[in-house]
């Protein structure tokens, strides 16, 4: 049999579908081939109308052994090379025209719905990523998650569900994975088998194979918003009230230095996002992240990424080597994605030395958590400095600190919002400006609060009055 993409001599040639050649005399004075009856269940789009794609949490063909021997005949049957060149859609139609050839020609017992999502299949491990394109596409889905072959889970509305959607083994997913990583130049495999890295769409991806993953290789993808979620959109949500949007956009307006906190999943990045849009687009800003995924909108943005070591165990550039050469670069701002580890020291250092309006984000429970944490980060880099001496910086370093949390009716919501007040003795003061307080929850289990605000005055009132936003301010904390 004709491989699809080959004349009959193995030479590759293109494909009609895109350019077809006009004929020449000398193919004219040949005697045309008989033309063959169209098989009687042949599935085929028309040109005009390409058939709609079957939805891909349906099972495939009825006979597992039967489908998988067919792939592989129907693989042998394209051109790589070729196959590379045409669109998606040009490619799905030959493949269909293939197997429905083999299966009249075996007169196999598949029909041709099966046929249609066997080519479906094929096209999508051969142009994207296999059973994970209807699920990229899916804009109810945040996080997709693959724990083996049979056991996906998405997030939809900050709820986790199973979905009927099926990796063929385990080699497939290893399959999957090792495209995603190959796109950034990024490598996994079993001499390293754990990666981060995005999708072209920005999409944050982990990956983790065997043998540190034990039953299978996982993959866990936080996607990438199709529509970026500005402070409006989250009061609309209901993930803050009018008067928390307003103090949040004084914060960013008047420079303060502001720590974003929150457990994993909860929208951190999110929050950074949307405080950003406040930023003055006069502003030099500086991003620095381990997976870049900050969608900044000022037009003088400078996102720096980190890389990590290479085989041999040289060339690897850390968020703390990026801190450092970003001091470098005159910025306005320093964003920090996340902080995780010694960069701790370098973030409140560059906030200490004139970078006000640095935002960060770091995983805690609450903001009192957060700067314990951040007092941790700190002593893992810098074991002989004094607690006191840590604790002074953190004060003179952080403004605001705000606590976002993904609830159990799957919302998220700011939950705390607390000023940075100072020192007394070994202890670092707090004041809650705004507090979220649990209601009741209605029919359909969605929790519904209050936010609790005090009336202090912050230590920063000088700043508000430096930008002309003290009235502001106030006006704010009585809408709370």
């Amino acid at each position: 049999m004709k491989k699809f993409g080959r004349r009959a001599d193995e030479t590759p040639v293109r494909l009609s579908a895109l350019t077809p050649s006009l004929p020449t005399a000398a193919a004219t004075m040949l005697p045309k081939p008989p033309v063959a009856p169209p098989p009687p269940n042949l599935v085929v789009a028309p040109p005009s109308a390409p058939a709609p794609a079957p939805k891909r949490d349906e099972p495939a063909a009825h006979h597992p052994v039967l489908s998988a021997s067919l792939r592989e005949r129907v693989i042998e049957q394209i051109e790589p090379s070729v196959a590379a060149t045409v669109s998606r859609e040009v490619l799905r139609r030959q493949i269909e025209e293939i197997i429905h050839g083999i299966a009249n020609q075996e007169r196999l017992e598949i029909s041709g719905r099966e046929q249609l999502y066997l080519a479906e299949e094929i096209a999508d491990d051969m142009t994207g990523y296999g059973p994970l394109r209807p699920l990229l596409l899916d804009e109810t889905v945040n996080d997709i998650m693959i724990n083996g072959p049979n056991n996906v889970y998405v997030e939809r509305a900050g709820k986790l569900e199973r979905v009927a959607v099926r990796f063929r083994d385990n080699d497939h997913i290893a399959s999957v994975a090792q495209k995603i990583a190959a796109q950034v130049g990024r490598r996994v495999d079993e001499s390293s088998p754990m990666v981060d890295c995005r999708l072209p769409d920005g999409s944050r991806v982990n990956i983790i194979l065997p043998p540190l993953a034990i039953h299978s290789p996982c993959i866990s993808i936080r996607k990438f918003p199709s529509q970026r979620l500005n402070i409006a959109g989250m009061i609309e949500n209901g993930s803050m009230s009018a008067g928390i949007g307003q103090l949040l956009e004084i914060a960013s307006r008047c420079r303060l230095n502001v720590l974003i906190s929150g457990g994993t999943g909860s929208g951190k990045t999110t929050m950074l996002n949307a405080m950003s849009q406040f930023i003055d687009h006069s502003e030099r800003i500086v991003t620095i992240e381990d997976a870049a995924e900050l969608q900044l909108q000022q037009p003088h943005v400078i996102s720096l990424e980190t890389r990590p070591p290479s085989l041999e165990g040289t060339g690897q550039v850390t968020q703390r080597d990026l801190l450092w050469n970003a001091l470098r670069m005159r910025p306005d701002r320093i964003v920090v994605g996340e902080v995780r580890s010694v960069e701790a020291f370098d973030m409140l250092q560059a906030m200490n030395t004139g970078h006000d309006g640095s935002i960060s984000t770091v995983h805690a429970n609450s903001t009192r958590d957060a700067l314990t944490r951040i007092e941790n980060m700190v002593q893992m880099g810098q074991v002989n400095l004094p607690s006191r001496a840590i604790r002074a910086q953190i004060v003179a370093a952080l403004d605001l600190i705000v606590q976002v949390e993904r609830m159990r009716d799957g919302q998220r919501r700011i939950v705390q919002v607390s000023e940075v007040i100072g020192l007394e003795g070994e202890v670092i003061t707090t004041n809650d400006i705004a507090l979220f307080e649990y209601k009741d929850e209605d029919v359909h289990g969605r929790i519904s609060g209050t936010y609790r605000s005090t009336n202090a005055i912050p230590k920063f009132k000088s700043r508000l009055v430096y930008y002309g936003l003290e009235r502001a301010w106030a006006e704010a904390m009585r809408q709370i």
